[in-house]
């Protein structure tokens, strides 16, 4: 369907295009009738303001910043590295400029003080993927209290005054991966008693909590012959899960499951091929990184759920520029969680 423009609305409205040019931008100098008379003509059309053209009109550059853990180790966030510099590189042309400022990865108190450093004068709005603290909190309440937009990306920070969470579901992709550690080691009839592991990056992370919640929910309430093992903090590290990973293989022969909630995965996969058990654990992991696939091919990992990391950027520059303009409230599209086995590796 061809897009309505600015030409037929004011031909449509009768009046000139200076005049739906003031009405669309809210001046001042238009009688109400006149107003009343482009709105309907809008309206009737379904015209949709190009945020592009309006941007190009007034000269104005936006400017963003995405505030998240440094690269390191953990390949999603790595991926979101270059996701994000992608989508500056997109939107250069369209007078949005889109930069990264980097904090020590699970370090509550450098991301305070970078957010305590952002200035108003400087910034637009602020995506951050946090690490849930008091101070933290805070800096995010004291940057809204300045008009400064702020959106929660991949972990969030509840209860602050962040006007949107942009992330897949977390306690829903932990209560799927219960679904599938259970039923994949017997279902709720299951004769076979035995442990299951969790190991996450840190429970100071909201999307780790989460993520633990929903999966304690479906364990103890469906299969309840499976005896949850205490979580592991393996801080998103290789370096540190690997022997984690390692030791809990030991120390219970019963070992059935394994649920790894955060990163680090490759030092899973090390001490699971490490290890002879027959049969070896179902193992349920996350992010489709390049180790996380070829160890779901090669058997070592029974099931990956994925979040779309260039959808989430995509919403949270749409959301931040919504929110900067005051406009319409912002329905993003949902991220929802993509599960693969073996049989659908992209």
């Amino acid at each position: 369907m061809p897009k309505v423009t600015v030409f037929e609305v004011a031909a449509s409205a009768g009046v000139s295009l200076a005049t739906v040019d003031r009405v669309l931008n809210g001046r001042k100098g238009v009688r109400a009738a006149t107003v009343e008379r482009v709105q309907a003509a809008v309206g009737r059309l379904g015209y949709r303001r190009d945020a592009f053209a309006a941007g190009l009109a007034t000269r104005k550059r936006e400017r963003y910043l995405f505030v998240l853990p440094g690269r390191g180790t953990n390949s999603f966030m790595n991926a979101l590295h270059d996701t994000i510099a992608a989508a500056a590189a997109a939107l250069a042309d369209q007078r949005v400029l889109v930069r990264t400022l980097d904090y020590a990865a699970l370090d509550d108190a450098a991301l305070a003080a970078l957010l305590s450093s952002i200035d108003g004068a400087e910034c637009d709005g602020v995506a951050v993927v946090a690490v849930e603290s008091p101070p933290v909190r805070h800096e995010i309440d004291r940057l809204v209290e300045k008009n400064i937009p702020v959106v929660t990306l991949v972990s969030d920070v509840s209860p602050s005054r962040r006007s949107l969470f942009l992330g897949i579901d977390n306690k829903a992709a932990g209560r799927v991966a219960a679904s599938l550690i259970g039923r994949m080691t017997g279902g709720a009839q299951g004769s076979a008693s035995g442990s299951i592991g969790l190991i996450v990056g840190r429970m100071t992370l909201h999307d780790h909590a989460d993520r633990r919640l929903g999966f304690e929910q479906v364990l103890r309430r469906e299969f309840p012959h499976l005896a949850l093992l205490p979580t592991i903090e393996g801080l998103d590290d290789s370096a540190v899960t690997g022997p984690l990973a390692a030791r809990m293989l030991r120390r219970h022969p019963d070992l059935l499951g394994i649920y790894s909630a955060g990163a680090g995965n490759r030092g899973i996969i090390a001490a699971l091929r490490a290890d002879a058990r027959l049969p070896a654990p179902v193992v349920v992991a996350h992010e489709l990184t390049a180790h996380a696939r070829d160890a779901l091919l090669s058997g070592t990992f029974t099931a990956v759920l994925h979040q779309d990391q260039e959808q989430e950027v995509e919403n949270a520059v749409a959301a931040l520029r919504a929110l900067a303009r005051a406009e319409a409230a912002f329905l993003p599209r949902p991220v929802r969680t993509q599960i693969f086995l073996r049989d659908n590796v992209p």
